[in-house]
């Protein structure tokens, strides 16, 4: 009896070991068949980001994608554009500049150069740019020079 309880045991478990072995291979068929499918939808496309209210701050992009398998193929998602960046460039680049360069004394205009420190969103940014703007007037001495501007300690009322 004891000898026929540990065949019995030895048969369960060679039993539990092939169906553990052929749940294994069907879990990967599955994964590999979900991987496939997945294959077939094209990389998320952005549109860029659309500020709900002023021209920075909290807002909303669009996203699609191609694939007919896809469960979704597009879909919206919350973005923000600093307020702080310079939008001449775009909402979406942020870039590093270089101190302004000297005064053209033929044009008048002193010129900067930046280069792409940031795209949010995957933006198509420009590498580099340039800043441009008219020269300072030759600054004149502060009119108090001469005279002495009274100190809050010295005038009495």
């Amino acid at each position: 009896m004891h000898h026929h309880h540990g065949i019995f045991m030895l048969a369960l478990l060679a039993f539990l070991l092939v169906l553990t072995v052929l749940g294994t291979e069907t879990a990967k068929k599955d994964k590999q068949e979900k991987k496939g499918k997945k294959s077939d939808c094209g990389e998320w496309q952005w549109s860029v980001c659309v500020p709900s209210s002023s021209d920075c701050g909290i807002g909303m992009r669009e996203g699609t994608r191609s694939g007919k398998e896809c469960k979704q193929n597009t879909k919206t998602q919350k973005c923000k554009i600093p307020c702080n960046w310079k939008k001449q460039f775009g909402a979406e680049c942020k870039y590093q500049f270089q101190e302004w360069g000297e005064c053209d004394p033929e044009t008048g205009i002193k010129i900067r150069n930046g280069s792409l420190k940031r795209a949010l969103h995957n933006a198509d940014c420009q590498k580099t740019v340039t800043l441009s703007k008219p020269c300072a007037k030759i600054t004149k001495p502060p009119k108090s020079q001469g005279k002495e501007t009274p100190r809050m300690s010295d005038t009495k009322n």
